[in-house]
């Protein structure tokens, strides 16, 4: 591989980590309040109101439903609207935040229906208010969930946003699109295959001893 090329993979390589943690980040940020407003509002649960639950899982299911590729497209006219522009970097981060929280909002919402339902009671018991269930019940105890699910958010990020290389968003997507593929650049293929097996085993890795720690059923 030449070094202009070399050159391109590192600068694709934080590309595709920028696009990967920006929009897990915003993914958890809207991602994990969704799951827990799913929890909390169905029937039997500590604020319920069945038909904000409806609406919310309603709105949920229909953007996950959507092809990711799709709404790549779909979404062009919200991601020049908030960014200015529709190829980029910047740009993919848009729709894959929009894509990545929904699909979070429902991996958390498992991991918080694992909650005992006794520990529930028990702080309802000692008079604890909705909040201070969800701060001291339901997200301690469903951590491990929590945390295990936002990793394999990140883990599908990596592949979405490589996805999203095919409209220029940038990343080693774009690259093995542009070189490998396009130029018959055999080695840029295989560089950018290798590179995201290393990205995804090492965000698995972290992710896997991150919810050992945290996991004190062991």
């Amino acid at each position: 591989m030449s070094p202009v090329l070399f050159e391109l993979l590192l600068r694709s390589i934080w590309e595709t980590i920028l696009m990967t943690g920006a929009s897990g980040l915003i993914s958890l940020v809207f991602g994990l309040p969704l799951g827990l407003a799913l929890v909390a509002t169905d029937r039997g649960g500590i604020a319920e109101n069945l038909w904000v639950n409806r609406i919310l899982g309603a709105l949920i299911n229909g953007f996950r439903s959507v092809p990711f590729i799709i709404l790549l497209v779909a979404l062009i006219p919200v991601t020049r609207l908030i960014v200015g522009t529709s190829i980029g970097t910047w740009a993919a981060i848009v729709p894959l935040s929009i894509a990545a929280t929904p699909y979070y909002a429902r991996i958390a919402e498992v991991s918080l229906r694992e909650v005992d339902h006794g520990l529930i009671e028990a702080a309802r018991a000692m008079g604890g208010n909705r909040w201070t269930i969800i701060r001291e019940v339901l997200v301690p105890e469903a951590l491990p969930g929590i945390v295990a699910g936002f990793t394999v958010t990140l883990v599908t990020l990596v592949g979405a946003s490589a996805m999203a290389g095919a409209i220029g968003a940038g990343g080693l997507g774009d690259l093995a699109i542009r070189y490998g593929y396009q130029r018959f650049e055999t080695s840029v293929m295989i560089a950018v295959v290798i590179v995201l097996i290393v990205l995804v085993c090492g965000i698995q890795w972290i992710g896997d001893r991150l919810v050992a720690r945290l996991d004190h059923r062991g």
